[in-house]
This record gives C-alpha cells, structure tokens and sequence, in this order.
C-alpha cells in the first residue's frame, strides 16, 4: 500500500511537472483548451463505448452466458475514461491506450492477469468506510 501512495505521488509530481513545462511553452490557454477537449472526450467516449459493452454483456446473459470479456471491456473502458477527465498528458496517453479498440486488447490481457491473481489469492473483500 505505501509504494501505491510513493507511485501515485511521484506520478502525480511528473505530471504537474509535464503540465508547467508545456503551459510554459505553449501557453496557458492552449493548455486549458487541450485538458477541456481530452476531458470531453474521455467522457463521450466512455459513454458511448460502455453502452455498447453494456448491450453486449446483457445479450450474452440472455443467452445464458458469463459475461467475461464484457466485465474486462467495460473496466478498461471506466480506467480510460478516467484518465482521460483527469488532467494530464501521460494520464491522457494511457487512458486513449484503454479506450482505443485496437490497443484495449493488450490492456485487457494484462486486467485479465491482474483479476485473476486477485482471484486466486481467496475472497475480495469489499468495505465502504
């Protein structure tokens, strides 16, 4: 859990580092225009995109199947999205990675590993605080 904080932290110090040094360069308005448009987009992207995965997991339930590659589309899709709204240009470059049909599939083998480590350690857990 500490090296999530010291990643995030020094992840979140590179970022506001690139923003300064772009805004420096380019200008302030610019900038704002860039981090408004990659908000907006992430944002009707994702929306357009997770109904789509939503039709489809419904269709393979009413067919009585599991829903798996729709689960690990649709978290691809939420993490993308995300990063997009968040300001940033590395943020943004991962979140297109996710949300980019050609690219996602590299993204969802490494979600599909990362869920099922999870799994196999035993129960999640879920608390709200």
């Amino acid at each position: 859990m500490r090296w999530l904080i010291i990643g995030f932290g020094v992840f979140s110090l590179i970022e506001i580092g690139l923003l300064i040094w772009i805004g420096s360069n380019t200008g302030v308005w610019p900038l704002l225009l860039f981090i408004i448009l990659t908000a907006l987009l992430g944002f009707a992207v994702g929306r357009k995109q997770g109904f789509k995965t939503w039709e489809r997991a419904s269709q393979s339930m009413q067919s009585n199947q599991v829903p798996a590659a729709e689960i690990v589309d649709g978290l691809c899709i939420i993490v993308g999205s995300l990063l997009l709204i968040a300001p940033g240009l590395i943020s943004d470059i991962i979140g297109l990675t996710f949300l980019l049909p050609f690219s996602r599939s590299m993204c969802k083998r490494i979600v599909s590993k990362l869920l099922y480590k999870l799994v196999q350690k035993g129960p999640i857990i879920y608390r709200r605080f």
